[in-house]
């Protein structure tokens, strides 16, 4: 029993302009025609269409299936097992994103509900990148420090976030005048300042231990979101970002010694 374009497409539940387009790819051409020189599809190429339109609600592009049905040893197992392990992958990372959207809709409440003007009384010029918070919060992901974190920054009351981001600028202003000065970024005053601010982030968000302080300065030197939380673009420098690093590395050093070649790499 043969169909017309428009009998598939209908009980197929694709456009005319589909089929044809599978037509030109290649993909599926009806095996035959009326006498009028119109397409007519047979049971075989509906058989056809169904694997098509199979791979392609799994996600294979138009050349994969076409090579599928190109290549006699193509092992279509494989290829299901392997977009199956895709599709997990995007799964876990979809959930991710979703908790990440979450969290950062708190992080824009900042716990308690705030105005625009009380908003920048307590925050002033910082602001907080929901793209960085959400490569971050994946970067992360599986940290107890990251997760004890976002909790008890969800807790914090808004006096809380007054206190927490008045010692911040305190801080920040004692770190520029540090680097004004030409302090040295190894020098007592530079890592003292390192020193305030990862008890800081003890005191105000998680444990903050010299190895992990290092890679929340990294961050700083790598990417200006990072270190625009704690220094507004305004009030920075060039080579700030990589000073700061500089005095949290020095200051990691002296509180554990210095880090091997191998230890650096990681």
């Amino acid at each position: 029993m043969s169909y017309s374009v428009g009998q598939v497409s209908t009980f197929a539940g694709v456009t005319v302009r589909t089929l044809h387009h599978y037509d030109k790819a290649g993909l599926l051409s009806p095996s035959d025609r009326s006498h009028a020189g119109y397409r007519l599809y047979n049971e075989a190429d509906l058989v056809r269409l169904q694997q098509i339109l199979f791979y392609r609600e799994l996600g294979f592009p138009l050349d994969e299936i076409a090579a599928i049905f190109k290549d006699p040893h193509a092992n279509p197992l494989e290829r299901l097992q392997a977009r199956q392990r895709q599709l997990n992958e995007e799964i876990t990372h979809l959930q991710r994103l979703a908790q990440v959207a979450e969290r950062a809709i708190e992080v824009q409440k900042t716990g308690v509900p705030l105005t625009p003007e009380e908003r920048f009384e307590v925050f002033g010029e910082v602001a907080f990148d929901l793209s960085y918070a959400t490569e971050a919060e994946l970067k992360w992901a599986h940290s107890d420090g990251q997760r004890e974190a976002m909790a008890r920054a969800d807790a914090h009351t808004k006096e809380d976030w007054r206190r927490l981001m008045g010692e911040a600028a305190a801080w920040r202003l004692e770190l520029l005048a540090a680097f004004d000065d030409g302090e040295p970024s190894d020098g007592e005053r530079a890592m003292d300042l390192a020193e305030e601010h990862r008890l800081h982030i003890a005191r105000w968000f998680t444990s903050c231990p010299p190895d992990m302080h290092r890679r929340i300065a990294d961050d700083f030197a790598a990417d200006p979101r990072a270190f625009a939380l704690v220094v507004p673009p305004s009030h920075q420098r060039p080579g700030l970002a990589a000073y700061t690093r500089h005095a949290v590395h020095a200051n990691a050093d002296r509180h554990t010694g210095p880090r091997t070649d191998s230890e650096e790499q990681r």
